[in-house]
């Protein structure tokens, strides 16, 4: 089996971890704690995102909850996998019994994503990446 090296290129790799929680601060202090995680905050214009950092390499990030988020939705870690094309996946996926709770949509410089639901409830993200330049 070959092995891949990209995983921002490889559709069915998994790319990327993201925390959306109601105090930010407390959880980077507490995974920073825990992992020694490093964080770098940059504003994605939807205010303060907390990129984690291992060494010099970025791996996930820590956000605020998003303001449509369900009352009463706990904070949670999600995951986004690799796709080629996120349209076709989410058409892929709704044809297969998933549900598409947001987008697709850009994030603009990163990619096209979608929040999906497999059949039996869990959620999880889908990204087509911007190429490299």
């Amino acid at each position: 089996m070959k092995e891949f090296t990209d995983i921002y290129a490889t559709p069915g790799a998994f790319s990327w971890s993201e925390l959306s929680t109601t105090d930010p601060k407390a959880a980077t202090e507490f995974y920073g704690g825990l992992f020694g995680w490093r964080f770098e905050t940059m504003d994605m214009g939807t205010g303060p995102y907390h990129l984690v950092k291992v060494g010099d390499t970025s791996v996930a990030g820590v956000m605020a909850m998003p303001p449509d988020a369900p009352p009463g939705m706990p904070p949670c870690w999600g995951v986004y996998i690799t796709v080629a094309d996120c349209d076709a996946t989410v058409s892929k996926a709704k044809g297969l019994g998933a549900n598409c709770l947001a987008g697709p949509f850009d994030v603009p410089t990163v990619g096209r994503m979608a929040v999906l639901q497999d059949p039996q409830g869990a959620v999880f993200q889908v990204i087509a990446y911007c190429p490299k330049s």
